[in-house]
């Protein structure tokens, strides 16, 4: 008989349930300790975790293990060793240790490091994180790990986010304890990231090779309907596409993946999934398993999971919005205002702590998630703006006016929704609508930071946010460290009054995709960084620096590094896409209008000797078009190619992101647009790769 869902949900995760039942009660308290108190473990202990780990495994089907970590990839990394040990006599036993539980040792010279590493020096570690756990995929026990160099430093995504947690959680509890709230011991930020994706049959997908080697389409005129009509969004799921879903619903949930909720997205074939809050760095492991089986069960379903942030021109791209909150050890969410939040001197510290910390660090937020994928979305009124801007609905947007100008602020009474038809039945409306041009938009509890895009590792932005956010609740602390406890209200109302006068301009509740936005944001001095090759020397400010080297999260080594494999990705994303798009008109394209043109030419050349007197202007017209479109898409690709040939021999990667998105992406929009025209006069026989309708329209 088939489980049920409570006992299918994290039946392949080491989860506090089976370490309950496998370990020792001593092992599994200090195993809690360390989970809990970000305490060190002792190898004794990892020993017997080792132990129990292993004949869990082996129970459900493992035979191998493997230290499972996210290099500066972006993606994930694994290197898989059996269990077994040979005993003599050509027999083996199954065997896993303590020190194979927490430490590996994969070979390192292979993976982005931005210059932290040579070649020959090969030597990295993997270091068992606890505090995310183990899991069984494809009958591998899979071990969450850090990732770093021989000589200490963090070659991946894992370690400054944990740095970061801890760095945020300290600063915490110091406010919190300033304010009387001595019982909380700990703080964690919670994240629950919504993930957009498109879906498209995968013998399409094998058809084109812009979607295989870059995973958007470099070619492609929109069909007769796109999203116009609005039908697809929340529509009724396609039984393929249902099919899909209940079966990655599964697998998640295997995994102990509370995915929860899926729907339609706006463009046609484009979904979404959306978990329930995790910690953080569960998150980030969840999302990244995520990613992966999205694509796993598309193939089992001769379907293709499209993450690029971009697929198609014309309609809407896929993003992945990260729900961010601070959680107490007791349970209190800290950016829920409550009943009223204007007396709420808890909600409002943590609150201009963020929004202290957005606007000092936008930038940094922005770096947080550029890519050359993600630059088609932003600012292209699909998405939020590459503006950085902060949402906070009328009502907190009023208490925080009233504050700074020292009047009194009325609570809204709660207002009871009216709809008109009687039958219905009676609720009260949110105090705050939704604001989807937003960049970062607070949602009632928490803030939902909306610029990510859809392939993204999540760690980066929140690495970002945690840091920043520390580094006002820092500041405030200073201020208020030496305040006497029955002078500590009036000495918060100061700060947040200040606070509220020194950063107002990063709040914004209107409409993002105006240009009277963008000017009025000019007007008062925030960053509009277009394009990945504007944005990332800001990475590298001093300011942004010193934030991270001060709160140890990098090191200055650290950052120059994740600096230089972020510009020299952004480049070789757009070289690849280059010459991809160039096999496609030099191979496949130009032969096809050439023969398309051939055979119009033939046809002409038929008729005349057969009736001369005949007239056939619109075929000697459109034999005219093809052939001063050949021409045109001829010469554009020339140019792209000299231009590319130009950007390879380009050393400073700076100098090549800026000639990459310049000079190079404007060949291939030009392109894109000439051989885009004269998609429409070529019949499918002739067309040499599957179009936009059968790629939208055909699952």
């Amino acid at each position: 008989m088939a489980k049920g869902i409570p006992e299918l949900y994290g039946s392949l995760v080491f989860n506090n349930r089976v370490m309950r039942d496998k370990l020792p009660k001593d092992i599994y308290r200090a195993l809690r300790k360390t989970i809990e108190n970000n305490t060190h473990l002792e190898l004794d202990v990892a020993n017997s975790v080792a132990i129990a780990m292993k004949e869990w495994a082996v129970e459900n089907g493992a035979t191998h293990f493997t230290h499972w970590f996210q290099p500066m990839t972006g993606h994930t990394a694994e290197k898989h060793d059996s269990f077994i040990t040979p005993i003599g006599d050509g027999q083996v036993i199954m065997d896993f240790s303590g020190k194979e539980l927490v430490k590996g040792e994969p070979d390192a010279s292979s993976f982005p490091s931005g210059g932290l590493r040579a070649t020959f020096e090969a030597r990295g570690y993997t270091a068992w994180d606890p505090t995310s756990p183990a899991f069984i995929k494809d009958r591998t026990l899979y071990i969450p790990t850090a990732f770093c160099s021989y000589s200490g430093e963090a070659l991946d995504k894992k370690t400054p986010l944990l740095r970061s947690m801890e760095t945020l959680n300290k600063e915490a509890v110091k406010i919190l304890h300033l304010l009387g709230k001595n019982d909380v011991t700990s703080v964690s930020t919670t994240i629950g990231p919504e993930q957009e994706y498109f879906l498209v049959d995968k013998a399409l997908y094998e058809k084109r090779k812009d979607l295989i080697f870059t995973g958007r389409t470099l070619l492609g005129a929109m069909p007769p309907k796109g999203q116009e009509m609005e039908d697809h969004y929340f529509g009724t799921l396609k039984p393929r596409v249902s099919a899909y879903m209940h079966d990655l619903d599964e697998e998640l949930w295997k995994l102990g993946i509370p995915a929860k909720t899926k729907h339609n997205e706006v463009a046609p074939a484009q979904h979404e999934l959306a978990p329930v809050f995790d910690t953080a760095n569960i998150a980030v492991d969840h999302n990244q398993l995520t990613m992966e089986m999205m694509k796993k069960v598309a193939d089992r379903h001769g379907l293709v999971c499209l993450l690029h942030e971009k697929p198609f021109e014309g309609i809407n791209g896929s993003g992945k919005h990260n729900n961010w909150s601070m959680i107490t050890n007791t349970g209190v969410n800290l950016l829920d205002p409550g009943r009223t939040p204007a007396e709420n001197i808890q909600f409002l510290v943590f609150l201009m702590a963020v929004i202290k910390a957005v606007d000092e660090y936008a930038d940094l937020m922005r770096v947080s998630v550029a890519s050359a994928g993600n630059d088609h979305r932003l600012g292209a009124n699909e998405a939020p703006p590459a503006i950085v801007s902060i949402f906070l609905g009328d009502e907190l947007t009023a208490v925080l006016n009233s504050i700074e100008n020292d009047t009194f602020f009325g609570k809204q009474q709660k207002i009871q929704m009216e709809t008109g038809a009687t039958v219905l039945p009676h609720f009260f409306k949110d105090n705050t609508d939704r604001n989807r041009t937003s960049p970062f938009a607070f949602t009632g509890n928490k803030f939902e930071f909306r610029m990510l895009g859809s392939s993204i590792s999540v760690a980066g932005p929140n690495i970002v946010l945690n840091t920043a956010v520390a580094e006002a609740l820092r500041q405030f602390y200073e201020e208020l460290k030496d305040t006497p406890s029955d002078q500590m209200e009036e000495a918060v109302h100061g700060l947040v009054k200040r606070a509220i006068f020194n950063h107002k301009k990063i709040i914004f509740n209107g409409n993002g995709y105006t240009e009277e936005w963008v000017k009025e944001a000019a007007a008062r001095g925030l960053y509009n960084l277009k394009s990945t090759s504007e944005a990332l020397p800001h990475f590298i400010e001093e300011k942004n620096v010193a934030l991270f080297t001060g709160h140890h999260i990098f090191t200055r080594e650290e950052i120059y590094s994740r600096y230089e494999i972020l510009l020299e990705n952004y480049c070789k994303t757009l070289h690849i896409e280059a010459k991809t798009m160039q096999d496609m008109i030099c191979r496949e394209f130009l032969p096809a209008l050439m023969e398309y043109t051939d055979k119009i030419a033939g046809s002409l050349r038929a008729k005349k000797a057969l009736l001369p007197e005949l007239s056939c202007s619109s075929q000697e017209r459109l034999l005219e078009k093809l052939s001063v479109y050949y021409e045109e898409i001829f010469r554009a690709e020339e140019k792209l190619e000299a231009d590319t040939v130009k950007a390879e021999a380009l050393t400073d990667m700076q100098e090549a992101a800026v000639f990459y998105h310049e000079t190079v992406l404007s060949d291939m929009d030009a392109l894109r647009k000439a051989a885009d025209s004269v998609e429409k006069y070529l019949p499918d026989e002739f067309l040499p790769y599957p179009n936009y309708e059968k790629l939208l329209f055909s699952v």
